[in-house]
């Protein structure tokens, strides 16, 4: 029997279950997961947000092949009041390197945002008194190594706080869930699992 967990990833854990160094892992969530469930795809240790568990392979690979076109969503936010004019810039895709090669990533969907309503980070992002902060949100139908970290970089506004708030339509608050903490595990329905298709 398929079956279907998300997941809010804290600051500071692998997307893994094995153990790496001292960092946590999936494991250590307050949860029991079947032997046979694995992440769909990977938010790096210092990146937040939904994550998506499955045994389902076919939605695995449907997922995390680009030629599908699976959105996923993420608010950033960066170092520095960011334009308008860096946002155009992220929509028509930047110059950024992969495993040393040169790479120009694909169109997306990037806008300023307000502040986003997210649980305080742990620890808290480093806030220096001269220098703003601002949001915005990228969606991306990709997912490169760090890519969104060095498409901001790229267009001169660091990354300081990323956050994966959806994967397709579902996002950090699907389902009843009226506010999700980091660590929080739940199973999703049938009406939910729907939206990822």
């Amino acid at each position: 029997m398929f079956r279907y967990f998300l997941i809010y990833k804290p600051f500071g854990m692998l997307s893994q279950f094995s153990r790496e160094g001292d960092h946590p892992t999936l494991a250590d969530l307050d949860y029991v997961f079947p032997k046979d469930i694995y992440p769909v795809g990977r938010l790096d240790a210092d990146s937040e947000g939904l994550l998506l568990l499955t045994n389902d392979n076919f939605l695995k690979t449907r997922l995390l092949d680009p030629k599908n076109k699976h959105l996923r969503t993420y608010y950033v936010q960066v170092d520095g009041d960011i334009t308008h004019e860096a946002c155009h810039e992220l929509a028509q895709g930047v110059a950024i390197t992969i495993n040393g090669k040169a790479y120009k990533t694909l169109p997306s969907i990037a806008k300023l945002i307000d502040t986003p309503e997210l649980p305080e980070r742990s620890p808290p992002v480093r806030f220096r008194k001269n220098i703003p902060t601002s949001w915005l949100s990228i969606s991306l139908y990709e997912g490169k190594n760090r890519q969104v970290r060095k498409m901001t970089a790229a267009v001169g506004f660091p990354t300081l706080r990323l956050v994966r708030w959806a994967i397709g339509r579902t996002t950090l608050l699907s389902g009843d869930k009226n506010f999700v903490a980091p660590g929080t595990v739940w199973e999703m329905t049938k009406e939910e699992t729907r939206l990822l298709f």
